[in-house]
């Protein structure tokens, strides 16, 4: 038996080879990825240009939050009214929720927590998991919960910011109340149809554009300060404490409401492997942090003032700038909008690879960038709940009701995955890694609670999205388990077959086949039933199996592992990164190194189609094995996931119960 070990990489590596019985073929000096994600964005593309890009991705949810977050801050105190107190305690509350939750957590300590460079929940929790013994499921649990959650913010995100922006149309013209949902509406149809296209072709404006939101919120709001600039004053905490000791029986609902200021926070960990974690930075200290600090003291002067205010954001600017401000607003919030549609992809995805969720339609809009992609069940099914929003609650009053669970739940769990991280990661003592996680994590309790709350008045919505996605991601991690067992129980030793061959060898046909399966030790199934039906062998028959790593790339020279058996038999197994998308072919061409020898076109891909079938009794619930049966019907085939040519694949059916 040959060995050819840890593969391939770039053409220029050096190809060594100890000849003898037993030989072991790699690649030496191969060049490898960067080491650090960060430098390698930043030389190629420059950090200004990375932080006015990051500027349109990143920052385009909390960037909108002024909309709304203020105004429904003093909606919730009660009919209290926009007194001193009042305006100062929000506002306090609000200032250093920007400051513990966005600059402390996620700025100071979230951001450093990647994993080979990429960010999110999923990450997150793979992080984690390398960091414990035995990999323990409760953090694979915490990880679906958290993934879950993010999808439940993502629907509300869209609605919410698109029809805050368009309701700037009641200010300037209130007889045109009854457009602002027709226009949201249509809106969010063009937003999502266009998804199929890419956002290649206007990315480069998406920067520009919300940089200069954030620069109009700067100055508009520090125009207003001036309107009375005790508002400077709540810089001071004691305002934020005075409040909400002072006001116990509306605390709650402010806090809920303040809480708005805040969410796309989240977003920050999320893109992290798009632009590295210095230019992420750089645009929260230069711009951003900065301008939604001016604008909400410039809002809550402006209310001082102007105590009967609707709606402040839009009242405070002149009446020449309104049209144009609810123009860059609706801008500001489809761009913000994107960003979280894109999130939405990336994170499916990623629990695609990680075999959370079924096989999706992958469809990539770019040629130049690989995290550009299209997932139409996905954009479907968040067009759906979108429009079901707008439509339900009519007006971003009752859809901030909605809004906060999702993201306070995902920011809890964020805490939790980062204290193991810190822990078994960085190796922090305990005291310090308490020290630093307590503080924030009851904060993070304290806004769960707040938004708990709302449960009744639409804060469900989230959490029933968030729910279901979890049902949906266990039923199929457990009916797989379950497969794969029931699978395992009938399968022959891959082993035991080769030497059967070799001693009473079939009638043997030019050309290449190449049986794909999931279980690396076992004979594929494919094989088997190719043997049964055909009664032939090819003269080269190579066992794939396609394996995901906890790293969210893998180095060429990491990628391919081949095990020659015999002339006519192979074991080759293909690792891919869970942010890659998984290619075949081109994985082929890594082998080929290794000196594996075939032509595409006189190679055969054999697969296997499996009929699901429910069983009486053991295993699933009924209504779960009907779920993970209606899932796995719904997936994706194999010959489009593994970009594998279409006229060399041929599929074999057989029926499993589970």
């Amino acid at each position: 038996m040959s060995v050819f070990a840890l593969p391939s990489g770039e053409a220029s590596g050096n190809f060594a080879c100890h000849r003898s019985p037993n030989r072991t073929c790699h690649l030496t000096d191969a060049k490898l990825r960067s080491a650090d994600p960060e430098l390698e964005h930043q030389t190629r593309r420059g950090l200004p240009s990375l932080v006015l890009a990051a500027l349109g991705v990143v920052y385009g949810d909390i960037g909108t939050s002024p909309l709304y977050a203020f105004r429904e801050a003093l909606h919730a105190t009660g009919g209290s009214g926009a007194h001193h107190a009042n305006v100062l305690g929000i506002l306090s509350l609000i200032v250093w929720a920007l400051t513990i939750v966005v600059t402390l957590k996620y700025v100071t300590f979230v951001l450093k927590a990647d994993n080979r460079g990429e960010g999110g929940t999923l990450s997150l929790m793979t992080l984690a998991r390398e960091g414990l013994t035995g990999r323990p499921k409760w953090v694979l649990v915490l990880g679906v919960i958290g993934a879950s959650l993010f999808l439940g913010d993502a629907i509300i995100t869209p609605a919410i910011s698109v029809l805050s922006a368009v309701e700037g149309i009641e200010v300037v013209a209130p007889a045109l109340s009854n457009w602002v949902v027709p226009i949201t509406v249509t809106i969010i149809a063009v937003l999502f149809f266009v998804q199929r296209f890419g956002t290649s072709g206007v990315a480069s404006v998406f920067g520009p554009v919300t940089a200069l939101w954030f620069v109009v919120l700067g100055l508009s709001g520090a125009i207003h300060i001036f309107d009375d600039p005790s508002v400077l004053g709540a810089v001071n905490p004691v305002h934020a404490l005075r409040y909400v000791a002072s006001n116990i029986g509306s605390a709650v609902a402010v806090l809920g409401a303040v809480f708005l200021a805040v969410t796309g926070a989240e977003a920050l960990y999320v893109d992290l492997g798009h632009f590295g974690r210095r230019p992420i930075v750089t645009a929260w200290f230069s711009l951003v942090f900065p301008s939604l600090l001016l604008n909400y003291f410039g809002q809550g002067a402006f209310v001082l003032a102007n105590p009967m205010a609707e709606h402040p954001f839009f009242s405070m600017h002149p009446e020449w700038a309104r049209i144009p401000m609810i123009c860059l607003a609706t801008a500001a919030t489809v761009i913000a909008s994107q960003a979280v549609i894109s999130g939405a992809y990336s994170l499916v995805r990623q629990a695609m690879h990680l075999n959370l969720l079924p096989r999706l339609q992958i469809l990539h809009t770019s040629e130049t960038q690989s995290g550009q992609i299209f997932m139409p069940q996905v954009n479907n099914l968040l067009f759906m709940f979108v429009i079901a929003l707008v439509l339900f609650f009519r007006n971003s009053s009752g859809l901030s009701a909605a809004y906060g669970i999702a993201v306070t739940g995902e920011m809890f769990i964020t805490s939790i995955l980062l204290f193991i991280v810190m822990r078994h990661i960085w190796n922090w003592n305990l005291a310090t890694a308490l020290a630093v996680i307590v503080p924030m994590s009851l904060i993070d309790a304290g806004f769960l609670a707040a938004n708990v709350a709302k449960f009744a008045d639409g804060g469900w919505v989230p959490a029933a999205v968030a729910t279901t996605m979890a049902i949906v991601m266990q039923t199929w991690t457990a009916g797989r388990r379950l497969l794969a067992a029931r699978t395992k129980a009938d399968e022959i030793p891959l082993a035991a077959i080769i030497d059967n061959l070799a001693r009473k060898k079939p009638l043997t046909v030019p050309g290449t086949a190449v049986f794909l399966t999931s279980d690396i030790e076992g004979a594929p199934t494919a094989l088997l039933h190719s043997l049964k039906h055909y009664k032939v062998l090819h003269e080269q028959n190579i066992i794939l199996s396609v394996v995901t790593s906890t790293t969210p790339f893998v180095p060429d020279d990491e990628k391919i592992f081949l095990e020659s058996f015999n002339p006519s038999f192979s074991r080759l197994v293909i690792t891919f990164g869970y942010m890659e998308t998984p290619n075949i072919p081109r994985a082929l061409v890594l082998a080929r190194k290794l000196g594996l020898k075939f032509d595409i076109m006189s190679t055969s891909f054999f697969l296997s189609r499996r009929t699901i079938l429910p069983s009486k009794k053991g295993g699933m619930p009924f209504w779960q094995d009907r779920l993970f049966i209606s899932l796995a019907r719904n997936a994706s085939n194999a010959t489009d996931y593994f970009g594998l040519p279409s006229g060399r694949v041929v599929e074999l059916g057989l029926q499993t119960t589970i």
